[in-house]
């Protein structure tokens, strides 16, 4: 049985757009869903992480598992998804580490049967801004920081190490130089926690460099699936 396996999860909206998507996935490996806008990328997301409702759309039965766990029942802070926006997603009356250290006080992911305080939660809140070189940053606010730091800062949800991590498009605000470090530091990261990750991208060579597995949407629909390695143009 694969770690993570969905099967027919579905969302219709229109009868020019019905999204329907099936995967399995080994723990510690990162799918890349690639795709124009509007090709249902960012919705499969969203129903994975259960801020949509599913609705299969062939009659047959939706399975979403993650290690033998159905998660299709369970509310979206149930689910141990976590999720990096393209916009940072910031509290702007926050400090940068509570910013990161919002998960923590949530009791999401590792931390949900743990009762920790403000003060701890700030220190686990430094060592992750440390990880992404962003040390001495935890008492700013995010209208002080770049695009670049924002998009870092935002990518909190990685304290809590949630099992699955969903990424849409996190660095489509961001210039090249920036893109290929950030994509590094999740590369890195994923190395280190063992989470196991899907990113939405319309970059080919992105999701080359950052997934093992890949699969190209087009009109709600998986038009192709393999390895990563093998992603080209002419796919598309």
């Amino acid at each position: 049985m694969s770690y993570f396996s969905v099967e027919n999860l579905g969302k219709y909206w229109s009868e020019e757009l019905q999204v329907s998507f099936s995967m399995e996935m080994d723990k510690g490996t990162m799918l890349g869903i690639v795709g124009q806008s509007g090709s249902g990328k960012s919705t499969v997301l969203r129903l994975i992480a259960g801020l949509l409702e599913n609705k299969s759309l062939n009659g047959k039965p939706s399975v979403l598992h993650l290690n033998g766990k159905d998660l299709l029942p369970l509310p979206p802070g149930k689910r141990n998804v976590g999720m990096v926006f393209q916009n940072h997603s910031l509290f702007p009356h926050l400090r940068v580490d509570d910013n990161v250290a919002y998960g923590i006080i949530s009791k999401a992911g590792k931390y949900a049967h743990t009762k920790i305080s403000k003060k701890e939660s700030r220190i686990l809140a430094d060592t992750y801004l440390e990880k992404f070189g962003l040390t001495g940053f935890g008492n700013r606010y995010p209208d002080s920081l770049s695009g670049g730091e924002s998009q870092r800062v935002s990518a909190r949800t990685l304290i809590v190490e949630p099992a699955i991590v969903l990424f849409d498009e996190p660095f489509s605000s961001l210039d090249a130089p920036l893109r290929k470090k950030l994509a590094v530091d999740i590369c890195e990261l994923q190395k280190e926690l063992g989470f196991t990750g899907i990113l939405v991208t319309h970059d080919i060579q992105e999701a080359r460099t950052m997934c093992h597995l890949a699969t190209i949407m087009k009109k709600g629909k998986q038009i192709w699936t393999g390895e990563a390695k093998d992603l080209t143009e002419s796919l598309l």
